[in-house]
């Protein structure tokens, strides 16, 4: 890798950058709105968060056995393969273990483009569903069941972890190639801002996974304190039949600095519940039953602040 640039030639560049951007605003005004017009529309679709796809349930069997949920996430952030013979970037979060360690997760972004065209063809999605567990084998060192099986839920965990997984830090800024020229075209331009970090692993499709090498762009680690939340009170309740057959789970959390419901994140699987209101509660229970997650349903109260989740057990 390079080294990096001192500040005083950072700085230099930066201005001379500013400075062809003024002269092109004087002089060819349409094609510097245009021009601003394409960067802000980028860095809309860059900043766009990751979204859930679908959810991959297979086992660890070595160094521990557990289960091992990997969540497949479309993000425009990570670019699409040049062509169908190139290599598939991904972005990969950190493995995390959760509940007590009964279980673990991961998250895999991937471009939107992929997921997509793999929808229509069951053949593709499996290859890239068999060459994503082979990466997580490799890049975590870890030796997984040859069998899995696609989730009912799109997502294991809440929104929130999925994307502070995935976005790790803050996103690096791109930085101006130390050799700019004093006559850089508009397009030259472009492509000195238009630079994305390349530091995301790549998957191929007829060989080995490897990772990518990162290149002028190096990623910024999180400065930030760890959040703290707070556990709210809650009820959980199995509620049952004349017969004593269990019918539902209703669970009632205590949220008494909420006002309203869009302030809560949720998330629920087959045999979990998390509750999350950014930077004030956050609540993850083990259900005693397997749910309908699919069938549940969930009301706030705003006079007394509770949020009540009725989960139907199948």
């Amino acid at each position: 890798m390079a080294a990096p640039s001192p500040p005083e030639d950072l700085l230099a560049q930066v201005t001379q950058l500013w400075s062809m951007l003024d002269e092109m605003a004087e002089s060819t005004p349409d094609s510097y709105h245009k021009f601003m017009q394409q960067q802000l529309e980028g860095a809309k679709q860059y900043c766009a968060p990751p979204e859930p796809h679908l959810c991959l349930q297979t086992h660890i069997l070595d160094p521990s056995e557990k289960s091992l949920f990997i969540n497949l996430c479309s993000w425009k952030r990570v670019p699409a393969p040049i062509s169908p013979t190139n290599p598939i970037p991904l972005s990969a979060g950190p493995l995390e273990e959760v509940s007590d360690k009964l279980y673990s997760i991961i998250d895999i972004a991937y471009n939107p483009t992929v997921l997509q065209k793999r929808e229509e063809n069951q053949a593709e999605m499996d290859q890239l569903i068999r060459l994503t567990l082979k990466y997580v084998e490799e890049h975590y060192s870890l030796s997984l069941s040859h069998s899995y099986h696609i989730a009912t839920f799109t997502l294991k965990g809440s929104l929130r972890r999925m994307k502070q997984s995935l976005r790790g830090g803050p996103p690096p800024a791109p930085l101006v190639n130390k050799n700019t020229r004093n006559d850089l075209t508009l397009d030259q331009i472009r492509h000195s801002l238009g630079k994305k970090d390349s530091s995301n692993a790549t998957l191929l499709l007829n060989k080995d996974v490897k990772q990518s090498k990162v290149h002028l762009i190096e990623e910024i680690a999180s400065m930030g304190l760890p959040e703290e939340f707070i556990t709210p009170a809650y009820e959980l309740t199995i509620v049952k039949d004349a017969n004593r057959k269990p019918l539902k789970i209703e669970l009632k959390v205590e949220l008494p600095e909420v006002s309203s419901v869009s302030e809560c994140e949720l998330s629920i699987s087959r045999d979990d519940v998390i509750v999350e209101v950014p930077e004030k509660y956050r609540l993850q229970l083990n259900l005693p039953e397997l749910v309908d997650e699919e069938a549940t349903t969930a009301t706030f109260n705003k006079r007394n602040g509770v949020l009540l989740i009725t989960m139907p057990i199948p």
